[in-house]
């Protein structure tokens, strides 16, 4: 359905602006306000204990529900229950209109691999007419039962016409139209709320969380543990359910070569769904509502066309999300996906941007900062400014449009934006809806382009380069082997592995308050990351800034900088904030939208013929989501089989439910998401071996040369005298052969803090392989590691009782000492830490030595907790033999790596406080 809406006047001076005009068409039923509730909850403080009886082992939590969210109505039917239901009633299988599973499969393959005409020709070959019996034969045929497919909310056209300021050659002003696409946003509320495969992942009220059982130490992760919806919670009627909506728009280029095609994408999820779900792009738990118009605006001259933009956007803005208005006041009935009927709320909670975007957002300038009020010179001093407040700013862009200067409208840096998009939205607070945006402020922003660069201007590129050349290498860390000056184009990941080293191949290279100043930016990065937030984190997440502010004068003293007055750097102020509201970082990252562009715009636009492409991309989006539906609705029916006719599904909705019931798994289900399946994992830390060996009998002069077990026999004879004594008689000789390992692997339980799936580390004890023709060469790896007393069955926790060490070799005993089945290393011991640099915070460590030889014994490999990662000491200037395969042997004296990865910062840093 096209509807045409003419908005002219974007061009207008912000002097005597008439309004934009827009009529909307939309209906909205009345719906009841006050519903009457079918079952209330009592507010209690409940213990989730860890498996080990530990409460808030990183799971473990004591909550607070509120009682008065969230009610079910009555019970209804999923999409997915209700097309089931149509297959039994029309006795249809379940891939229908597909015959049978082989020919949806090949469907699903054409769809998302061959375009219109490839699959025409696909299904006019012989081999595929004379060899396969499939129900269609041509491209029409096939896209006629693809729509025959359940879909998601269909796409509408808007036109809208912007009048310009230049004129043709009879003098008439020049007009362009341009597109706007849209879905209903309530409608895909109602299709996210209500997909079964959320189920798991969904929660439909707020709770308080808290460490302890007195609940004095908050634990703020997902939204619905954040404050923002349960102070939203008290606006509404007892019962009601909030979908508390989570937009994010970016502007991207489609062509590769000619950068003159672009689309803009407006994407929406919802707080319900866990953050964890919404981070997985193929879960399509955040989905694309829109296509704003991308227009160059050549109907007006460069001076007005970037007010006019502002314009276009909240005008548009405005027309796309309009019926979130009335939905929003009144609240929708909606079948969630626990086939339970709530009276839902979506009321918009946060926007993941980049910083230009929420400018033209907030309607602010681009010097100014969109969430609060601080002067454009004032960014970079620690200042506590008050947030800009929606009422506030509507009324001054109000008086400004009737023709009044009020000077607040340049104290607080406006544009002359009269009807700003959330202007309507109820409960809303755009300027607290502003998420932190990790990869642009933080990875790219203050540490590369700022901190790197502040840095390299004191130790001078080339000695910088020389620094990273000389990181050992550790596995999965990405070596700079050329140094940082020649790389052309970064990513995020590379911006977190440069953060990884940086630490310690800067200290000594840099003054001490300098290395203060890395160090507080370092830690704010690692505390901002994490996925688990409590008061002492946030508490250490404001502290790491204050640091820097402290300290941060050393760099005009050195002539580095003449001010901080950074965009950046100043919205690192308001991160403890955004946490405390929605939730933790990690769930409202930028580097997601990116990713959507790659399925949602870029391959959209691929399958066009690259002219009136918006359109062709709506449809063969709906082609995808069609499948990817069906592919959904497949594995959720592979749980909930179709019955026979006549048959129903019993259901167990409980009308009566009794309110004053003690059950604590009821009390739960108000409380939290029923994430149980994805949040029990095994406690045990194993570790693994390869089935065979890499190299069998191994002769024991070759483990001693290759990989430099100097001390093998010795090491190994005491070992056997104390854990294997009834072998007294047998003593390890030159002519024993052992089988030796190139590596183990560890497989831990996850830390909560920073990340969900259980961490795989690799230990190797590699000896390195020489060129041999064709075979290209191998340098050899003998990592460092964390060892242990005794094997240890749950994860790290601190420092206090484990010890570096090298491991040289990965063995198991031959049968002549006996059956043995624990496997073995040969190791190398370090110092027990020693204190920490007093600038970098890094604990030290140097090589055992025993009479004028290396430390060495032999352990059980499970002793071996993780593997860590060590950097030398390389002073002010940089040894020019020290070499990245060569560190661990020419340097004696190291600075342990605590930023590794998350998990080590975790028991180091953040297990102390």
């Amino acid at each position: 359905m096209i509807n045409d809406i003419e908005a002219d006047n974007l061009n207008t001076p912000d002097d005597n602006p008439p309004p934009v005009d827009v009529d909307f068409s939309h209906v909205h039923p009345h719906l009841d306000p006050n519903p009457a509730p079918s079952k209330s909850r009592r507010i209690t403080i409940e213990e989730v204990e860890d498996e080990d009886g530990t409460p808030f082992s990183y799971t473990g939590r004591y909550f607070e529900p509120q009682a008065d969210a969230g009610w079910a109505l009555h019970e209804g039917e999923t999409k997915f229950e209700r097309y089931r239901r149509h297959q039994e009633e029309e006795v249809e299988d379940q891939w229908s209109p597909f015959e049978d599973a082989e020919e949806w499969d090949l469907a699903e393959w054409l769809v998302k691999n061959l375009g219109q005409t490839r699959t025409d020709e696909f299904l006019k070959l012989p081999i595929t007419q004379n060899h396969t019996k499939l129900s269609f034969h041509n491209n029409r045929s096939f896209l006629q039962r693809v729509d025959a497919l359940p879909r998601g909310p269909g796409w509408s056209c808007r036109k809208v016409t912007v009048r310009g300021n230049k004129e043709d050659e009879f003098g008439a002003p020049l007009e362009e139209e341009v597109e706007l696409w849209s879905r209903d946003p309530v409608e895909c509320v109602q299709e996210l709320i209500g997909n079964p495969f959320f189920k798991a992942d969904m929660a439909y009220s707020p709770a308080k969380a808290y460490a302890d059982r007195a609940g004095q130490h908050r634990v703020i992760d997902e939204m619905w543990t954040a404050d923002w919806w349960g102070e939203t919670q008290k606006a509404l009627p007892k019962g009601a359910t909030i979908a508390p909506i989570i937009l994010s728009s970016d502007k991207t280029c489609l062509s590769q070569f000619r950068g003159d095609k672009s689309a803009w994408p407006v994407y929406m999820s919802i707080g319900n769904i866990a953050k964890a779900k919404r981070r997985q792009a193929s879960a399509r738990a955040t989905i694309l509502i829109g296509y704003l118009p991308a227009s160059k605006l050549d109907c007006l001259t460069p001076d007005a066309r970037s007010l006019a933009g502002y314009r276009l956007f909240h005008h548009c803005m405005a027309l796309l999300l309009q019926p979130l208005i009335a939905a929003g006041q009144h609240g929708v009935e909606m079948v969630c996906a626990d086939s339970l009927v709530r009276r839902v709320h979506p009321i918009l909670a946060a926007y993941v941007a980049d910083f230009p975007e929420q400018c033209l957002i907030s309607c602010c300038k681009e010097n100014r900062c969109p969430k609060c009020l601080v002067g454009a010179n004032e960014r970079g001093d620690s200042l506590d400014s008050p947030m800009r407040d929606p009422e506030s700013t509507k009324e001054i862009l109000e008086m400004r449009k009737n023709g009044q200067h009020p000077p607040e409208f340049e104290e607080n840096g406006l544009r002359a934006v009269y009807k700003p998009f959330w202007a309507n939205l109820p409960h809303a607070d755009i300027f607290l809806a502003f998420t932190p945006d990790l990869l642009h402020q933080l990875h790219k922003g203050v540490f590369k382009d700022h901190l790197v660069k502040w840095c390299i201007d004191i130790v001078g590129e080339e000695e910088m380069d020389a620094r990273f050349k000389a990181v050992p290498n550790y596995p999965g860390l990405r070596h700079f082997k050329k140094g940082i000056s020649t790389v052309k184009q970064w990513t995020g990941r590379e911006h977190k592995e440069m953060q990884q080293v940086f630490i310690g191949l800067l200290t000594g290279a840099v003054p001490s308050h300098v290395l203060v100043v890395a160090r507080s930016i370092l830690d704010f990065s690692y505390y901002a990351q994490l996925q688990i937030h409590t008061t002492e984190t946030l508490e250490a997440l404001q502290t790491t800034l204050d640091v820097f502010h402290a300290n941060k004068d050393i760099l005009k003293e050195l002539a580095i900088r003449k001010h901080f007055n950074i965009p950046k750097l100043h919205q690192l102020t308001h991160y403890v904030q955004s946490i405390m509201l929605l939730g933790t970082a990690d769930g409202f990252n930028t580097e997601l939208p990116e990713r959507l562009h790659i399925d949602f715009a870029k391959e959209a636009y691929r399958a066009t013929n690259k002219r009136d492409y918006e359109e062709q991309m709506t449809l063969w989006l709906q082609c995808q989501e069609a499948v990817f539906l069906l592919v959904a609705y497949l594995d959720w029916l592979a749980q909930h089989p179709l019955l026979p006719a006549g048959h129903a599904e019993p259901r167990s909705f409980d009308p009566g439910f009794d309110s004053d019931s003690d059950s604590e798994s009821e009390e739960m289900e108000a409380a939290s998401p029923n994430t149980t399946s994805s949040l029990v994992t095994s406690k045990e830390v194993t570790h693994i071996l390869a089935k065979a060996p890499a190299h069998p009998h191994q002769s024991v002069e070759k483990i001693v040369t290759a990989h430099g077990a100097t001390d093998f026999l010795p090491a190994l004879q005491t070992f056997l005298q104390k854990n294997l004594p009834q072998t007294t008689g047998v003593v390890p000789g030159v002519h024993d052969h052992f089988d030796v390992y190139r590596q183990a692997v560890i497989v831990a339980p996850p830390d909560r803090r920073v990340g969900d799936a259980p961490k795989r580390w690799h230990v190797r004890a590699r000896p390195e392989v020489v060129a041999s023709g064709r075979r290209s060469g191998c340098p050899g790896r003998f990592d460092m590691a964390l060892i242990s007393d005794t094997p240890r069955s749950s994860g790290l926790r601190t420092l206090d009782d484990v010890r570096v060490a090298q491991v040289r070799v990965i063995f198991t005993l031959p049968r002549q000492f006996g059956t043995y089945s624990r496997a073995l290393a040969y190791i190398e011991w370090f110092t027990p830490f020693r204190l920490p640099d007093p600038s970098s915070r890094l604990l030290q460590v140097s090589r055992s030595t025993r009479h004028l030889h290396r430390n060495a014994a032999v352990i059980h490999v499970d002793e071996i907790v993780r593997p860590c990662h060590l950097i030398p000491k390389m002073g002010q200037s940089v040894d020019t033999m020290l070499r990245s395969g060569n560190a661990y042997e020419v340097a004696s004296d190291f600075y342990f790596n605590e930023f590794i990865d998350g998990e080590m910062f975790g028991v180091s840093v953040i297990n102390s406080l």
